[in-house]
């Protein structure tokens, strides 16, 4: 059965992908979590963990703060940027009383100073019954997506717990002490720590140690962090923690099968998703009509719908003030969404078979004449899968809600796709497959790229192919002078003014057999 054969993808691998999206998610340098999994995990092996402890203390660690994203829409209401608002937590002992203090200050920020004044009131009142509905939250999803990848109990449970104070004082209400799940007491130092020796060397690792030995960390794994944390530290690669990061498996799992790999995929798509309420059920949709469309035109349909799932994993990174903002964005927040795509291809670039998926979601948002992103690249560049997978997700994209606009109708979308197709952005073969299988029917005058009609697509192929005025005339039953007139037409449409070129551009949009059955 295909769906049983091996995907070439081990579980930790795509768990590994994932918490880079987290990583960008807490303000974080990409490989934060990696690099603190890896504290976590050499601080178990000292403290002399067995094997099944091990395991389950590697997911805990790369899982912990991916629930993080569920509270999104929230935090931006309430925090404005709330990526920004996410990395200063590591900054403040989650004691209630210092952690309310730090919600205090950030309400309202970045809205007008009454409005500021008035969230600051709001949160010094109702803060501490949101924030537990937040962290239970959290855990509920994080547990939820362990689940979904296959994970157990061991590392599931521990996700429920990552609230927990050594001295009682977090969620769940009254759970201390030893009572915590060994990894997610291990995970608190290496977390934290990690990003103190980033921003202030060892010393910074060593004080916020001390300072949250026996209130948020275990006074025992604090200590011995503390007696050991030189060597820690001087383990991790001064480069990549990827290769490291995977090689630390405790319990080496097989490669996930096909079906299992696009369960997966399935999840990460949930997760991107859950960054604002107006994307939920978008990547899924994108697949499912992407998918159906490459079917149509036989294209690999197998990696269309698995890069649609994943073409928005990089939203993570991006405020979600932004992707929510009704108004006009700003240069500086246009820049920040071009990013989107980049992050997405960084995410998957490892292993080899997350790549080539990877490679298509991140061409989700290039197009045909060069003005998409984030690279944008010229139509040669772009394969059939992403010129699928772009025409899905802009008609997708159009008849859901945005902040900045309604829904437009199934008919609305329909034209506003071909008029990308017409102006040469979007792939015009690509344009009608997904139109058909969003049920549409078919357009007279189907558009080819750059807007070129079915008979100037015939006159540019026979072009390219050395046919003079005179011998297209010929084939195609007209006189030379409207053969002329198309090839005017063609120029101009195209932007160039010689057969060479006109030629090259035949040959990047696989035009050449268009005239050969023609008489």
């Amino acid at each position: 059965m295909t769906g049983a054969r091996p995907s070439g993808v081990r579980l930790a691998e795509l768990v590994g992908a994932l918490s880079l999206a987290v990583d960008l998610g807490l303000g974080q340098p990409m490989e934060h979590v990696a690099r603190s999994c890896l504290l976590a995990c050499r601080l178990g092996s000292r403290i002399g963990l067995d094997e099944a402890d091990r395991a389950a203390l590697y997911y805990t660690a790369l899982l912990g703060w991916v629930g993080c994203i569920a509270d999104s829409h929230e935090a931006s209401k309430w925090f404005g940027d709330d990526i920004d608002y996410r990395a200063g937590v590591f900054d403040v002992d989650t004691k209630p009383l210092p952690f309310l203090g730090y919600l205090v200050r950030r309400a309202g920020t970045d809205a007008p100073p009454v409005q500021r004044v008035g969230a600051k009131a709001v949160v010094a009142v109702t803060g501490a019954h949101a924030l537990r509905e937040t962290l239970r939250s959290h855990c509920q999803v994080t547990a939820a997506i362990a689940g979904r990848l296959g994970l157990g109990p061991d590392v599931r449970d521990p996700l429920g717990q990552i609230f927990a104070r050594w001295d009682g004082k977090g969620l769940p209400a009254g759970l201390a002490g030893d009572r915590i799940a060994i990894a997610v007491r291990l995970w608190h130092v290496a977390d934290v720590t990690e990003v103190h020796h980033r921003h202030g060397g060892p010393d910074a690792a060593r004080k916020v140690a001390a300072d949250r030995r026996g209130g948020h960390f275990d006074p025992a794994i604090a200590d011995e962090f503390l007696s050991c944390a030189p060597d820690l530290f001087a383990g991790l690669p001064e480069g990549s923690s990827w290769d490291d990061l995977i090689a630390a498996e405790p319990a080496l799992r097989p490669s996930l099968s096909e079906d299992e790999l696009d369960r997966a995929l399935e999840v990460l798509a949930d997760y991107a998703d859950l960054k604002a309420p107006h994307l939920r059920g978008h990547s899924r949709g994108v697949s499912a009509l992407a998918a159906a469309a490459a079917a149509r035109l036989g294209v690999d349909t197998s990696l269309v719908r698995r890069a649609a799932l994943v073409h928005d994993l990089g939203r993570i990174g991006i405020p979600t003030t932004i992707w929510e903002k009704a108004g006009p964005l700003t240069a500086a927040e246009r820049e920040r969404v071009r990013l989107c795509p980049h992050y997405t291809d960084r995410m998957l670039a490892r292993p080899p078979a997350l790549a080539s998926i990877g490679t298509v979601a991140a061409l989700a948002y290039e197009r045909l004449d060069g003005s998409g992103h984030h690279r944008g690249l010229p139509a040669a560049a772009i394969p059939m899968p992403a010129r699928v997978l772009a025409a899905a997700d802009c008609y997708q994209a159009m008849t859901e809600a945005r902040p900045h606009r309604a829904a437009l109708t199934a008919s609305a979308a329909a034209k506003e796709l071909r008029a990308e197709a017409s102006a040469g952005r979007l792939d015009a073969s690509a344009v009608d497959a997904v139109l058909a299988c969003a049920g549409h029917r078919p357009s007279r005058r189907p558009a080819g790229p750059a807007g070129l009609t079915p008979r100037e697509t015939d006159v540019l192929a026979l072009l390219a192919r050395g046919s003079s005025n005179r011998q297209i005339a010929r084939r195609l039953g007209i006189t030379p002078k409207t053969a002329g007139n198309h090839i005017e037409h063609i120029y101009a449409k195209t932007g160039v003014s010689t057969r060479a070129a006109a030629t090259l551009f035949a040959m990047e949009h696989g035009l050449l057999d268009h005239g050969a059955n023609t008489s």
